[in-house]
């Protein structure tokens, strides 16, 4: 099983951002899927989730900016980050069960 994210980068504040999670060696579908960060010094956090019949729930501090979703048939998940601000500069993972992606880093920068 193997995931990988794609999609990080530098921005600008108030800037948008998409990442991807693309899954492998999964039964895509019948698995929830997380998106966690993780910024220099801090610990890891549970950024979004969307459980395998598509309901979402998303931390206190990105609600209403980010949207997370799923693709099954492409084994994708989405991350639609947008209003970035300075404290969303982090690496990023995608998570199902005990597997992690090498993450991706996002960084808010003027």
């Amino acid at each position: 099983a193997q995931l990988v994210e794609s999609g990080g980068g530098l921005v600008q504040p108030g800037g948008s951002l998409r990442l991807s999670c693309l899954a492998s060696g999964f039964t895509f579908s019948m698995y929830n899927v997380n998106w966690y960060r993780q910024a220099p010094g801090n610990a890891r956090e549970l950024v979004a989730r969307i459980t395998r019949d598509g309901s979402t729930t998303y931390a206190d501090s990105v609600k209403g900016r980010f949207t997370v979703a799923r693709e099954n048939a492409k084994r994708t998940v989405y991350l639609q980050m947008n209003s970035l601000n300075f404290e969303d500069t982090a690496v990023y993972y995608c998570n199902i069960a005990a597997t992690w992606g090498k993450g991706t880093l996002v960084t808010v920068s003027s």
